[in-house]
């Protein structure tokens, strides 16, 4: 089945270019100029693709990006932010965002940011977020356990409530305690090979699993390492 891609993007050349060229490979593109009109779009219709921009009339993307959230939407969401607009690519990135690009931007680079998206996730028409975990069994370390086919988590008792790649990125810690990660390993295992995107990114998404982690209780913990990455800490 076709691949279905929303663009809300108040920018009306951008929009038509985009959509022309989502178009030329294949996809089926719905495009919305405003935010309210582009949240009502993702949720009454099934998207494989969100291409978001961050200043839109009416609601704005990160708006828009939150109430989709809240809505348990996986569908991957990439946002189009300004060049160089740091504040706006951890705003996304802390609100659900899966990938950011900043404008302006090569349509190549676009095309291939979205092949490289599906390819990860295994889609075939929407977005499956737990359609190939990487290990079946339960994962634990003390009262921190961790599902992979129910992509739960639960703390000292307490679930919590991690965006997906917050998710991947946990278990693959927990299957390394004590091992020091790079972050280009990271970025390798959990993004994948083919993603193109900043270190940024990877930071972003730790330092929210860290805070989730330690609103419950203090250990284990993730502890950044200067200049390599990081590592799962058991116990102090």
């Amino acid at each position: 089945m076709t691949q279905k891609i929303l663009v809300v993007e108040d920018e009306v050349m951008l929009a038509r270019l985009l959509s022309y060229n989502l178009q030329q490979q294949g996809y089926e593109v719905t495009v919305c100029d405003n935010g309210n009109d582009g949240l009502k779009a993702a949720l009454s219709n099934e998207y494989s693709m969100i291409l978001l921009d961050v200043m839109l009339p009416g609601m704005t993307g990160f708006e828009v990006l939150s109430e989709v959230r809240k809505a348990s939407l996986r569908v991957p969401i990439i946002i189009l932010t300004a060049r160089n607009a740091e504040e706006e690519i951890v705003q996304g990135l802390n609100e659900g965002a899966d990938d950011y690009i900043t404008k302006p931007f090569g349509v190549a680079e676009l095309l291939a940011r979205l092949a490289a998206i599906f390819r990860r996730s295994g889609q075939s028409d929407t977005y499956n977020l737990a359609a190939k975990p990487l290990v079946d069994k339960t994962i634990s370390i003390g009262n921190l356990i961790l599902y992979p086919e129910k992509y739960e988590v639960k703390l000292k008792g307490v679930s919590l409530q991690l965006r997906p790649k917050e998710f991947e990125l946990l278990q693959y810690f927990m299957l390394r305690p004590g091992i020091v990660v790079a972050r280009n390993d990271l970025m390798d295992e959990v993004w994948g090979y083919d993603y193109i995107g900043g270190q940024r990114t990877v930071d972003v998404h730790v330092s929210s699993l860290r805070k989730k982690m330690e609103a419950v209780q203090p250990w284990p913990r993730i502890e950044p390492v200067h200049g390599i990455g990081y590592k799962l800490i058991v116990e102090p």
